[in-house]
């Protein structure tokens, strides 16, 4: 090839010459969907078609593919905030699978609030979006009953809500974990800061952890279970309201670890100490679970996954496929604020002072 041809952007007929295919094979290929992909070349002409094009350099045209497919390749997200950890890592996962698809993902605030989420929505919509990923799903489901009706392909993350397809944690699952361990430690007395009453989030995870006491013979009553936002203020307040019960419960679940970190301000303030005086336990463990001077028992979610699986689906619907909710599995990480037999830092220190 001469040097002139070379410093010159290649075409989609330079690729095909290369690889000695023709034009429209390369063209779905490289800027089809997969199924296309699959359907023009066996698998080992692809990827000599693909490694012809990060030879030259090759960048499609997105203006040009979008008018042949009728497709932006554009994805709207909408999440309550981003600037949650847990929504973040979600996002993070959906941007990585869309990348992966061929597709640009933008994202969007909705504050829970549904007035913003038809407002996001509707934007949207006008800049002509391939689809949507729900990330804040109220569990009354008429708006996105209204948007399916408007044959908008969509998958919800996280939460789930009617029969949309989602991807979700078990968190009925997840709540059961934690009900087990703090039933193997004895705690027989316990409180729930249950989150947001319309996300199935916080709903499922206090459902499995209620059901799984009721199932041992000690129902928690509904004066324990304590509704708030998904921050430390609201387990703070939630907590603080707990702890006024006389006798106070031995333990608390937190369906959010920044809620439970709220409850572990209330215990310092008090002067209670986690895991020995009353046990607390959140959920999804985020990074600064571990990290806590006192570190969190947490479930474990597998939110990257869940942004990615999300995204996956949706590419499955704007393939003409359907896309059956599924749910991924939890684990407990045990830590120091339930369980006395794993000492913090701290303990250590005050256990070596002879305390």
């Amino acid at each position: 090839m001469a040097r002139n041809d070379r410093q010159r952007p290649a075409t989609l007929r330079t690729i095909a010459q290369a690889a000695g295919v023709d034009v429209s094979t390369a063209s779905r290929v490289l800027n089809g969907s997969p199924e296309d992909a699959q359907r023009a070349a066996s698998h080992e002409t692809a990827e000599e078609i693909r490694r012809w094009a990060a030879r030259l350099d090759y960048r499609p045209n997105p203006h040009a593919t979008s008018l042949r497919t009728q497709r932006s390749n554009l994805v709207g997200v909408l999440v309550p905030r981003l600037s949650d950890l847990v929504l973040a890592t979600i996002y993070e996962g959906i941007e990585d699978a869309a990348a992966r698809h061929g597709l640009t993902t933008f994202v969007m605030n909705s504050h829970d609030r549904p007035e913003q989420q038809r407002a996001r929505t509707e934007l949207a919509l006008s800049r002509h979006v391939d689809g949507l990923v729900f990330g804040d799903a109220h569990t009354g489901a008429a708006f996105l009953d209204e948007i399916a009706e408007r044959r908008v392909p969509f998958v919800l993350v996280s939460r789930h809500a009617g029969r949309h397809p989602s991807v979700t944690c078990d968190d009925r699952l997840g709540g059961r974990l934690v009900a087990d361990h703090l039933l193997a430690l004895g705690h027989r007395r316990v409180g729930v800061i249950a989150g947001e009453p319309f996300a199935s989030t916080g709903a499922d995870r206090t459902a499995g952890f209620v059901d799984r006491y009721r199932e041992a013979g000690f129902p928690v009553p509904g004066s324990h279970v304590v509704h708030s936002g998904f921050d430390a203020a609201g387990g703070r307040a939630a907590a603080a309201r707990l702890l006024r019960h006389d006798p106070r419960p031995t333990a608390l679940f937190a369906v959010n670890d920044f809620a439970a970190i709220g409850a572990l301000g209330v215990l310092r303030d008090q002067g209670l100490r986690p895991g020995r005086d009353v046990a607390v336990a959140g959920y999804n463990d985020t990074p600064l679970a571990a990290e806590l001077p006192i570190p969190l028992t947490s479930v474990r979610s597998p939110m990257r996954e869940m942004g990615a699986r999300a995204l996956d689906l949706l590419v499955e619907l704007l393939a003409g496929g359907t896309a059956p909710a599924e749910r991924l599995p939890p684990s407990l990480v045990v830590r120091a604020s339930t369980d006395p037999a794993t000492p913090s830092e701290d303990d250590r220190g005050l256990l070596t002072a002879g305390h």
